[in-house]
């Protein structure tokens, strides 16, 4: 701490009927504001006192209050959840965390799906104002989970009337011809993601009927070509292994009364021959066209583990370090 920050302490009431939920188990939601706001929270029944220096003592009020509001909606609240709450509450802008984490997409069995993150909340929200959406971003971003909940709540809205979900069938590590089974069960491991987050949001003894109705369609991005998709929300995951030709087939699929998202990760392309990725191109085709976005998620936005987000972090600085060393050897 530099030696011109002097030490403050603010009171702070928390509410009788979210201090537990604030807490946490065992003080461990406590912990985590405390080492993401540098400050001290001592705590008796439902009075805290925050003590560091004046800016941090107020950043770490506005975690509380954030957090309080949160429980107050129910929300679930982790030490996960603190240390995305103290992410946003270093942002400038002026929405609240509140704003961010409020809008519910879908709710099934007491499960409620929503953006967790401003990233995520952009993102949702790009979904709604356009007609093409390209969600870019490391594993556990959740740019085809929420992509996949926007889909399902569409249907059931009756926005459209059928759910597209495809995917590029290209082996990461194992060749295809060399897996056991007809072509479609050798093709249903690059699917099962799709199939997996679908059975979160939809009921799995009814996903089998609204396939066989054409409902629901998850199928490799081969079987789009030649189509015409009206009316329909189209999914194009792992789009970072689609090659220019691929995606430009894909894109032109799209029928009146639809929408399209396209995921993928960048960083994570496993297309052979060295063969330029379609979703490295498009964006520099598509930029500025009137109602398509591109959306980049980042390490801010992954949900999942806490060292997931290091992972992503790490890997990412190990591949600007090798490519300055490439630079650097061609001089």
């Amino acid at each position: 701490m530099p030696a011109n920050e002097s030490l403050i302490s603010c009171p702070y009431d928390l509410d009788e009927s979210t201090a537990a939920a604030v807490l946490g188990t065992a003080d461990d939601n406590l912990k985590a504001v405390e080492e993401l706001s540098g400050c001290s929270v001592f705590v008796r029944g439902t009075r805290a006192t925050v003590t560091g220096p004046g800016p941090r003592v107020a950043r770490c009020v506005r975690i509380l209050d954030e957090l309080a509001a949160m429980a107050r909606r129910k929300h679930e609240i982790t030490p996960a959840t603190v240390k995305h709450v103290a992410g946003l509450v270093t942002d400038d802008r002026p929405a609240s965390v509140r704003g961010v984490v409020s809008g519910d997409i879908i709710a099934r069995r007491g499960k409620v799906i929503r953006p967790k993150t401003r990233g995520q909340k952009d993102y949702v929200q790009a979904i709604d104002d356009n007609t093409i959406v390209f969600g870019l971003g490391p594993a556990g971003s959740g740019k085809t989970y929420l992509a996949m909940a926007k889909a399902v709540q569409a249907l059931h809205a009756k926005q459209v009337s059928r759910i597209i979900l495809t995917r590029p069938a290209v082996e990461a590590g194992e060749k295809l011809g060399f897996l056991p089974g007809t072509l479609d069960e050798k093709i249903d491991p690059y699917l099962r993601p799709l199939h997996d987050a679908l059975r979160d949001m939809v009921d799995p003894e009814i996903i089998p009927k609204l396939m066989e109705a054409g409902v629901i369609e998850v199928a490799p991005l081969a079987y789009m070509r030649g189509r015409t998709l009206n009316d329909a929300f189209v999914i194009l995951d792992e789009a970072q292994n689609t090659t220019a030709a691929q995606m430009k087939m894909f894109l032109t699929r799209l029928g009146f009364g639809s929408k399209m998202v396209v995921t993928g990760d960048i960083t994570q392309v496993d297309l052979p021959g060295g063969q330029h990725s379609g979703l490295k191109v498009v964006r520099r085709i598509l930029s500025g066209v009137d109602s398509i976005r591109f959306c980049e998620l980042t390490s801010d936005d992954v949900v999942r583990h806490h060292i997931v987000a290091a992972i992503v972090d790490a890997y990412a600085d190990w591949e600007d370090n090798a490519a300055r060393g490439r630079e650097e050897n061609n001089r």
